[in-house]
């Protein structure tokens, strides 16, 4: 966590441990810093307090808003979209339709609108990738779904249809306004800007009816019970804070990181495959997804960890689960593209001097495992395979993030 988010949240450890819905005067005074912190956060999305939700992180979030839409209801979402999302989809009572991206990575909001149909009441759009880095077109989305709702209306039909997207990956790097956005429902979570984990938040418009997943005093509004996580909301506000103060300057200095270490790698690995958008405003400034076709991903997340280098192999979900890339599949990435994929992270602490390390480290570490397999970049099959996936795959040209933003919650 960021120091000055920990610093904020220290008190209500200790001095201001109070319940908030308790009637004494202490416990009014957190009940009031909670009120505060609420009317923060929904500041900085351009929002008013009364539309914010707390939430124990992100996937709660999500599962909130796919529970508005009601049991039977039909609903769509893209094909690499958060596990919390798809699962959520995948339980829809009236089903789902699951549209698919391009090598990029990015869902055409044409191919949304065609999989809407008179029975969709949710579409859910994450506004980015936390895997490729892939910004999704969620405005043009959000005019698909208007115009599908306006439809409606003049048509006397009373189904609902809202436009919910899971913003928690881009809210570090992306201004995140619901009203320029032109959502129904938005996720944020807490542990992807500094912030502490099991920490989120649900903005709902005022057409939107959420149901409460968890039954008892009443908090939130009566949509989620159980004592409020002081501490943690007052955390949230604060790294909310601070990620709108530095977000310009630090996107910027993140994707001048990036595209260091990318150049240092491709250089050296010209069979190297970077996944995601080419254009660096549709990719996040702190991600870097390569793969060295052939190897095996797994083999060198070890050696580099032995060097003091934390990288993963995909979400953070899915590689503690031992699975494949469900991203990575979608985006039609071959089998050895897929299984030699590193996702390199850069964040706040990174400095220079950390992604030249990081370049030698993953240099050598790609040497030793090529001569252990006996891969030669002149072998039969591998750079032309190589090269063909890179050219389904699409490859980043500009932005990175850090091993410590790696969280397991969306």
């Amino acid at each position: 966590m960021d120091p000055e988010v920990v610093d904020a949240m220290l008190p209500y450890f200790t001095d201001a441990f109070e319940n908030p819905s308790a009637p004494y005067a202490a416990a009014r005074a957190v009940r009031a810093d909670v009120e505060d912190a609420r009317a923060a956060c929904a500041h900085a999305i351009g929002a008013r307090p009364g539309n914010v939700t707390f939430t124990a992180g992100a996937t709660e979030a999500n599962n909130l808003a796919f529970a508005a839409a009601g049991p039977d209801a039909h609903v769509v979402v893209d094909a690499v979209e958060h596990e919390s999302v798809l699962a959520c989809a995948a339980a829809a009572g009236g089903g789902c339709a699951v549209v698919g991206v391009g090598p990029d990575g990015r869902v055409s909001a044409a191919d949304v609108a065609a999989a809407i149909t008179p029975a969709t009441r949710l579409v859910s759009v994450e506004l980015a990738n936390g895997e490729v880095g892939a910004v999704q077109p969620v405005r043009e989305i959000a005019r698909v779904v208007a115009a599908e709702r306006d439809r409606r209306l003049a048509a006397g039909e009373r189904e609902p249809i809202w436009l919910h997207t899971d913003a928690s990956q881009a809210a570090g790097s992306l201004a995140v306004n619901v009203g320029t956005l032109g959502c129904d429902m938005l996720t944020l979570s807490a542990a992807k800007i500094y912030g502490p984990k099991q920490v989120g938040l649900l903005w709902s418009s005022d057409d939107v009816a959420l149901r409460p997943l968890v039954l008892g005093g009443g908090q939130e509004n009566g949509v989620r019970s159980g004592t409020e996580n002081v501490a943690g909301v007052i955390g949230f506000a604060k790294a909310l804070e601070l990620t709108a103060a530095r977000r310009g300057e630090e996107a910027r200095r993140l994707a001048r990181l990036r595209d260091r270490l990318q150049r240092a790698l491709c250089g050296e690995f010209g069979w190297a495959v970077v996944s995601g958008p080419r254009q660096g405003k549709l990719h996040l400034p702190g991600l870097l997804h390569i793969s060295f076709p052939g190897l095996e991903a797994r083999r060198l997340v070890i050696a580099l960890e032995r060097g003091g280098v934390s990288v993963g192999t995909g979400s953070a979900c899915a590689a503690s689960k031992m699975r494949s890339s469900h991203v990575l599949a979608a985006m039609g990435a071959p089998a050895e593209v897929a299984a030699g994929s590193l996702r390199i992270t850069l964040g706040r602490p990174t400095t220079e001097a950390d992604v030249d390390y990081a370049a030698a480290a993953i240099a050598r570490a790609v040497r030793a495992e090529a001569a252990r397999v006996g891969r030669r970049e002149g072998a039969s099959g591998n750079i032309g395979t190589a090269r063909a996936a890179a050219a389904r795959t699409g490859s980043a040209s500009a932005s990175v993030q850090v091993p410590d933003t790696e969280r397991g919650d969306a």
